[in-house]
This record gives structure tokens, sequence and C-alpha cells, in this order.
């Protein structure tokens, strides 16, 4: 019941709550990236959602502009592009919290597998495609236990128990994680899927 009628409207209220609290937070972030590097405020790129449709994904803009990088590419903490105010925000997520717009636009959950670039679906296993049968989140099980620091089949293993497990007291439990992993690290998070 929670999966299929309550879940969305917790996003709303929570995405909405949300952006009210932390405009200033927004308004700070965006004046001091606009300072720091040339280029837009925003990064903006396609990527797979529920059902496999492809949505644009908003991000506060952490990497110089840089024509000659790849999209396809995972972007590691020490990478040259991205700028130093860039690494201030991408170390506690806050690059990500203009995604908020999308969970309120109905693109995104705030919990729920993150979404994935289209070049990363030819490589979909059958734990993968699970993860397209929900909205994608701001936060999710396997961004909890390592994100980045799994492989992508890893990963895949956790968004499918996710999927399979969806509860509001889950939702509630990843949050809070969610919380400790900004705070400590995702490397300390890392878990087997065993």
């Amino acid at each position: 019941m929670y999966k299929k009628y309550f879940k969305r409207i917790v996003d709303i209220l929570v995405g909405v709550g949300t952006l009210i609290v932390l405009l200033p937070l927004f308004i700070i972030v965006g004046i001091l990236i606009y300072l720091s590097s040339k280029g837009s405020i925003f990064y903006s790129q396609d990527r797979i959602g529920k059902n496999g449709e492809m949505f644009r994904l908003h991000k506060f803009r952490s990497m110089y502009t840089n024509k000659n990088f790849s999209v396809n590419t995972q972007v590691f903490k020490n990478d040259k592009n991205v700028t130093t105010i860039g690494k201030f925000i991408r170390r506690f997520k806050i690059d990500e919290l203009a995604q908020i717009i999308n969970v309120i636009n109905g693109d995104m959950s705030i919990v729920g597998p993150r979404p994935v670039l289209p070049a990363v679906k030819e490589h979909f296993d059958e734990n993968a495609e699970h993860r397209l049968k929900v909205r994608p989140g701001l936060t999710g099980l396997s961004q909890v236990n390592g994100n980045i620091h799994l492989p992508w089949k890893e990963r895949w293993v956790f968004d499918r128990k996710y999927v399979e497990n969806i509860s509001f007291v889950n939702d509630i439990k990843i949050i809070f994680k969610t919380f400790a992993v900004i705070l400590l690290g995702e490397e300390k998070f890392k878990k087997d899927n065993e």
C-alpha cells in the first residue's frame, strides 16, 4: 500500500518541504558556483527512470565546463575537472540536492535506486532490470552500502533488494543512514551482498 499510494505523497511533501527549508543554501551554492567558474549553475543530463523512460536529471554543477569530458566517465574525488567549490559540494552531496526538483516533478523519489546514464543500460543484468520497476531515488540502499566503491553488479543486487522490500520503515532507515554516509564518507559503509 505504501509503495503504490503513499510513497509518492511522501515524496511530494518531503520534496516541497526540503526545497523551502534549503532555499537559502541553494542560493548560496548557486552564487559560489557562479563566482568560482564559467558556466551554468546547474548541470543536467539524460538518465534512465522508471520503466526505462528517459528524464533530465539536475545537479548543481561541480565541474569545469570541458568539451572533451565524456558524460559516461565515472568522476572520482580527485578528478582535475572538479572545481574547488565542486569538491566541497560533492563531498557533502550538496550537488545532488538540485534533484529535489526531479522528485517534485515525479521523475524521481526520495529513496530508490540511483538513476543511471543510458550507456550503463546495455550492461544491465537481471538484478539491474528490477530497478526499472520504481522511480529512481536521491538516495538508496546501494548508496548507503558503498556506492561508487562497489562494482555495478553489486550495486544492482542492493537495488533489487530495495525494490523487493519497499516500505516506509526501510525508506526511513535508508534516509537516516544517508546522513551518516554524508558525514563519515561512503568508503566507511562498503558492504558485501551476502
